[in-house]
């Protein structure tokens, strides 16, 4: 069973006594309630001791044990002999979360609903599936013509790929798992940006990793002193990037700094994984980065990790990993420990969809440029306060609250019908409260109503302001 100490979780409740309106166990309620929904609890975690959270918050006990009893009504906390008290979710929201419930808009996922084209793709595919059935069907590294598909249009981007430098995997955070996996051992470090995907810092954790992050800022891009700094003082065994349209913040890196965090990298011995998810999803009109794998030299250039699951469907679990044949002859040895293969049938889907990517590529754009400028538009006439970046591409923006309120709001927003991911849950250690992702890959009467539920969550969050600290003013 997973503890998470009376320290970790201090650090987590930064500022955790928002308004001297509520009583105090309220809001810590509230507090610990919203790290547990929004995943920085794992579910199944030890929670600390009443007695030792206490002391570590400067409380008296009475108000810990209020705070947990509240929890314990609300299905958030169950009490079991000789293990303390256990992080759960109640039944109902949890599964209201999870199918989208009566009247609640689950917005904490940045996705787009299937492409039309996919049924007909699948049609094709189990078409073809006769002509498998005779195999095993275990395949750690994928089927031929997919790779081969893959191999094509990397090398048409400027990356010449060979097939054997390919690994079908079991959609990216698969992939991301896997390499953690594989090249991780506990206790090395592994650079992170920040923020960054949370999912890919959890894979990260799970290999025993310790994190160290360069900033990533909507205003000034990514920190190129900071990159050198990290490399150069702690000589992390892997790095995590997403240089197209990052998640969250949507921004792409600069080509000269690519070549730069290369020759950094290369030199302090530590292999990058950057994450091209979002890569080919421009809005505007901006020039295409070629892969950022073009950088490296022969034995020791970045690991790619791909998928579609944001372009065709997060339903088709199917990505990928481009590595040299050494990397990828490593994850295959790591593989099978976790999972024996990619489904077939999904493989075939893909490689139907690879046809006419372009085509999927250009509509996504269409459907994405719809919702970013309804958003923004939404945004500037209901809450003109807040600072909404320029997003060329990607699925989400990093908008600027103007105030440390990001977890408050979010967990308001709940009561709202609406579900969002607070700012803190794409940083390492409580960061990020003056931020909201918001996704504008949802259908305009989403957004209308998600941005409805913001404006109410907004003046509600009025009422109770919060203090200034400082501890957030210098971070992005």
């Amino acid at each position: 069973m997973t503890l998470i100490s009376a320290r970790s979780l201090g650090l987590l409740l930064d500022a955790w006594r928002d308004d001297d309106v509520r009583p105090a166990y309220a809001a810590l309620a509230d507090r610990i309630r919203l790290l547990l929904l929004d995943g920085r609890i794992p579910l199944g975690t030890r929670i600390p001791a009443e007695r030792d959270l206490a002391s570590q918050l400067n409380v008296s006990r009475t108000t810990i044990t209020a705070a947990y009893g509240d929890l314990r009504r609300g299905g958030y906390l169950e009490s079991i002999r000789g293990s303390g008290s256990i992080a759960r979710l109640p039944f109902r929201e949890g599964r209201a979360a999870a199918e989208g419930g009566p009247g609640v808009l689950d917005m904490s996922k940045a996705a787009l609903p299937a492409i039309p084209a996919l049924i007909d793709a699948a049609t094709e595919a189990a078409a073809q599936l006769p002509a498998h059935l005779g195999t095993s069907g275990f395949d750690p590294i994928g089927l031929p013509m997919l790779r081969e598909a893959l191999a094509a249009r990397y090398t048409a981007r400027g990356l010449p790929t060979h097939p054997d430098e390919i690994m079908i995997t079991i959609g990216a955070q698969h992939a991301i798992a896997l390499i953690s996996r594989a090249l991780l051992a506990r206790g090395d470090r592994a650079l992170v940006e920040t923020p960054s995907y949370p999912h890919a810092m959890e894979a990260l954790r799970d290999s025993g990793a310790r994190l160290v992050g360069v900033s990533v800022s909507t205003q000034d891009g990514w920190d190129e002193a900071g990159f050198e700094q990290v490399i150069q003082r702690t000589s992390p065994t892997l790095g995590y990037l997403m240089p197209d349209f990052h998640n969250p913040t949507g921004l792409t890196m600069s080509e000269s700094l690519r070549a730069r965090v290369v020759d950094l990298a290369t030199a302090a011995g530590t292999t990058l994984v950057a994450d091209e998810t979002m890569a080919e999803l421009a809005i505007d009109d901006v020039p295409a980065q070629p892969p950022f794998a073009i950088h490296g030299t022969a034995g020791s250039r970045p690991i790619m990790v791909g998928s579609v699951g944001k372009t065709v469907w997060g339903g088709v679990r199917v990505g990928w990993i481009r590595a040299e044949r050494p990397v990828i002859q490593r994850l295959v040895r790591a593989r099978n420990s976790g999972d024996l293969g990619t489904p077939i049938l999904e493989q075939l889907i893909v490689t139907s969809l690879l046809k006419q990517y372009d085509s999927i590529l250009e509509t996504r754009r269409l459907q994405l440029r719809a919702g970013r400028d309804h958003l923004f538009a939404l945004l500037a006439e209901q809450l003109p306060e807040w600072q909404v970046p320029q997003v060329p591409g990607g699925l989400t923006a990093w908008v600027n609250l103007g105030s440390a309120v990001s977890s408050q709001l979010t967990l308001a927003a709940r009561n709202e019908g609406l579900l969002l991911a607070a700012g803190p849950r794409f940083g390492i250690d409580g960061a990020f409260e003056r931020f909201l992702r918001i996704p504008f890959s949802y259908s305009a009467d989403e957004l209308d109503r998600a941005v409805a539920a913001l404006q109410r969550a907004w003046q509600v969050v009025g009422r109770y302001p919060v203090p200034e600290t400082g501890y957030l003013a210098a971070v992005v």
